[in-house]
């Protein structure tokens, strides 16, 4: 299939695009489980991300928990902090914490990133092998998710994309450590090249703060170094953003 133009959605409140994001990962696990018998998904960090966690899991809105096929699903993640699996800055632990403790799902569905490993590099290494043995890849083929969740930060980010690193221009990795100097620290993502490659690419945006970002990502000039989730054009899958009205402000 070709790639379709992005869609953008325009909810009122965060809430109501949580329940959206909530409803389309039901329906896309289902599709995926049917056709194929298992659905592969990266996961996000941030607040946004995490009251979509929160609904999936949650019993009082068995909706959503009682339809996903948990059992059929195998979770990755999009980035990760290079900090181990418990630290309060892990986005392994907020989705665990949030969803995953919650639900039927194994310890072999769960990839993470390992990136207790004091070299971020290694982390990134072994990531990308249990990718590619996960999609059973010969070299130079690309892994396709069936859903990636993505964010967006302030100054244009997305996973660990951020403005003027160098993994901004890598054509031939799935997975890279990336030195972030706005935060003194390594992180672990998945790559522009890697992401472009899955069926479906979910942006959830929520907050006045987002506002200045999404408006130059979606209308501004293509400046991809300074706004990297301009980079995010998926290849033959689709991309849909789901926003909130503040984060919507400016469009």
């Amino acid at each position: 299939m070709k790639s379709e133009p992005a869609t953008v959605r325009i909810f009122e409140t965060s809430e109501d695009l949580a329940r959206a994001a909530a409803e389309q990962c039901v329906r896309l696990g289902l599709e995926a489980v049917k056709a194929r018998g298992d659905f592969s998904i990266a996961l996000a960090g941030g607040s946004t991300p995490k009251r979509l966690y929160t609904l999936l899991a949650s019993e009082q809105d068995n909706s959503f928990r009682s339809r996903f096929p948990w059992q059929e699903i195998h979770f990755f993640w999009g980035d990760e902090r290079h900090v181990p699996p418990d630290h309060a800055d892990s986005n392994y632990r907020m989705a665990f914490e949030t969803m995953l403790s919650k639900v039927p799902v194994s310890d072999s569905q769960l990839h993470r990133i390992e990136s207790e490993n004091p070299d971020a590099r290694r982390a990134a290494q072994g990531y990308e092998q249990d990718l590619r043995r996960h999609f059973s890849l010969n070299p130079g083929v690309w892994p396709q998710f069936d859903l990636v969740l993505l964010g967006l930060g302030p100054d244009g980010h997305t996973a660990s994309l951020f403005p003027d690193t160098d993994v901004l221009e890598e054509k031939s990795l799935v997975a890279a450590a990336v030195w972030v100097p706005k935060f003194q620290s390594w992180r672990i993502t998945l790559t522009a090249p890697l992401l472009n490659h899955a069926a479906n690419v979910l942006f959830l945006v929520s907050g006045k703060d987002k506002a200045e970002a999404l408006r130059a990502v979606l209308h501004g000039e293509f400046q991809p170094r300074r706004y990297p989730a301009q980079l995010i054009q998926p290849v033959q899958g689709r991309l849909t953003w789901l926003v909130d009205r503040e984060a919507a402000s400016l469009l």
